[in-house]
């Protein structure tokens, strides 16, 4: 496999995107990781990504400003109050409004013209359909349709110059695999950001559903937490 092949991946700057990331950089792919300030309440997570893109090696970090707020539909985008303290069977019985309206939609079809530009055929996305919140863009027959829509609404690849691939190397992985695998790549958590609700001072919640899915995966994993919490 060539040294110089590109990948775009998906930077939100926590666990899962950070190690799809390091997975990406362990096959040898150069990465140009792209992230979204979409006015979203954990905006924190913007700088967890630029640490992330500067210690795996990015060629290039670029951060697109989508303003979703005037859609509203989300906790993570208007007044909505960010549910805590939930349960597993809680998140899985329906989805929750920290769902995003089209969220993934969007962020993949930016990844999808920057790939045009480079002349990239790979874009990971570190979703995941086992320790998750109950999102619909998360499922991989969500994936394959938009991949599938991907190789037909492209130049390149209605010319048969390239076949667009959507890699999402955790997708049966739960967050305890995910977080090993990423220690076995050398990643450093305590740069990474999950939390929904952070506080002013930038510590984590630790009752959202972010937070307690990050607790968990520590938990199964074996591997102390360096997440700084509120209490």
């Amino acid at each position: 496999m060539s040294r110089h092949k590109k990948a775009i991946i998906l930077s939100s700057g926590g666990i899962d995107s950070t190690t799809a990331m390091a997975m990406a950089k362990s096959e040898g792919y150069e990465i140009y990781s792209l992230s979204f300030f979409y006015g979203q309440r954990h905006s924190l997570e913007l700088d967890a990504a630029r640490k992330v893109a500067v210690m795996l090696g990015a060629k290039e970090h670029l951060v697109i400003n989508i303003d979703l707020r005037a859609f509203g539909g989300s906790a993570l985008t208007d007044d909505a109050e960010v549910p805590k303290g939930r349960n597993e069977t809680d998140m899985q019985r329906c989805i929750p409004v920290t769902y995003v309206p089209a969220r993934n939609t969007i962020f993949l079809s930016y990844a999808l013209a920057w790939a045009e530009v480079l002349d990239v055929s790979d874009i990971f996305i570190g979703v995941t359909a086992v320790d998750y919140s109950g999102y619909p863009d998360c499922r991989p027959e969500y994936i394959e349709a938009f991949e599938t829509m991907a190789n037909l609404a492209t130049k390149a690849a209605v010319e048969g110059k390239t076949r667009v691939k959507i890699t999402t190397p955790l997708i049966a992985m739960s967050k305890a695999d995910i977080i090993r695998r990423g220690i076995e790549l050398g990643v450093d958590y305590r740069i990474t950001h999950s939390c929904y609700d952070p506080s002013p001072d930038g510590k984590a919640c630790g009752r959202c559903d972010s937070c307690l899915l990050r607790k968990k995966g520590f938990t199964g994993a074996g591997i102390p937490d360096p997440t700084i919490y509120v209490a």
